[in-house]
């Protein structure tokens, strides 16, 4: 099938060989964080080095949502909708209100500032996690060169008391993240040190109780490149960008195909009719393919 690998047979049913890949928008820096508004018919996603959240959609095309930005990163959407964003340049995590207004619910871990907080989800408990390695504050590119405060590591923020809760520290980098359709496990890519000439390329699992993380191990290690963004379908497998495409995980760990991709993804997301389109961020390009797979249902 052109603009496929399968690996798997299985792949063969969860990709259309008449759904070619789509190049929606280019012309960025370096595209990230795509979020999908289905109530409004509309992705969002972040041109990082340009400092600014961009808007399309299939009836308005592209437009600018925000700018300046703050050098924002990932983004999710929370139970009530709106919007969650990680910012490079404030080092902190941002809330959208319904009306328009920008609250900064974290920026700090027991007196220390956060370093740049790349990736974000929201689990059905209202809760937020998210990753926060140094990327962002060691070079001026993506926010402004900082000092990094604190050790790269994994959160859990609870907005209704505002406690946040380091639940991983045992990372060189953290990036992507996402949960299980039943959110009884979290993804979290491994991606270690910015410049390293042997950068780390694994996705690890956790499994989630009421306490946090436990029994976390290596889930897959992707190559060729390294695991970004990811997102899990409704069966829960794990969709995750590659320096050739997106990767199409089992929930063992086992590849069963790739869409080959002619840029770098760097994250990914489900929308359009029936969460059954891919949205990706590519380099300086936005991409979308339909598969025969539905995302799992964020809200």
């Amino acid at each position: 099938m052109d603009g496929f690998e399968i690996c798997d047979p299985r792949f063969r049913a969860f990709v259309l060989p008449n759904a070619p890949l789509e190049k929606l928008a280019d012309g960025f820096r370096w595209c990230e964080g795509p979020v999908w508004f289905a109530d409004r018919d509309e992705l969002l996603f972040s041109d990082l080095p340009n400092d600014r959240v961009m808007r399309w959609s299939e009836s308005g095309g592209l437009s600018v949502y925000r700018a300046p930005a703050q050098f924002e990163n990932g983004h999710a959407r929370d139970r009530a909708g709106r919007l969650i964003s990680c910012s490079h340049r404030g080092r902190c995590i941002t809330r959208t209100e319904l009306d328009g207004r920008v609250t900064r619910l974290a920026d700090s871990y027991r007196g220390r500032r956060l370093n740049s907080p790349n990736d974000v989800v929201c689990r059905s408990d209202g809760t937020i996690w998210f990753t926060d390695p140094p990327y962002g504050i060691q070079t001026d590119y993506e926010g402004g060169k900082q000092e990094s405060e604190l050790p790269a590591s994994v959160y859990r923020l609870d907005p209704r008391d505002g406690v946040l809760t380091c639940v991983a520290d045992d990372f060189q980098g953290p990036n992507g993240l996402c949960f299980s359709p039943d959110e009884s496990r979290l993804y979290v890519s491994e991606s270690g040190l910015q410049f390293s000439a042997d950068p780390l390329q694994h996705i690890r699992v956790f499994e989630v109780d009421d306490e946090g993380l436990r029994n976390g191990r290596v889930f897959h290690k992707v190559e060729p490149g390294y695991a970004d963004g990811f997102r899990c379908d409704e069966e829960g497998h794990v969709w995750s960008s590659a320096g050739d495409g997106v990767h199409c995980i089992d929930p063992s760990g086992a590849l069963i195909g790739k869409i080959l991709v002619p840029a770098t993804v760097s994250n990914l997301a489900f929308g359009g009719r029936s969460l059954s389109r891919l949205f990706l961020c590519a380099s300086h390009t936005l991409y979308a393919i339909y598969v025969n797979r539905r995302g799992a249902r964020l809200l």
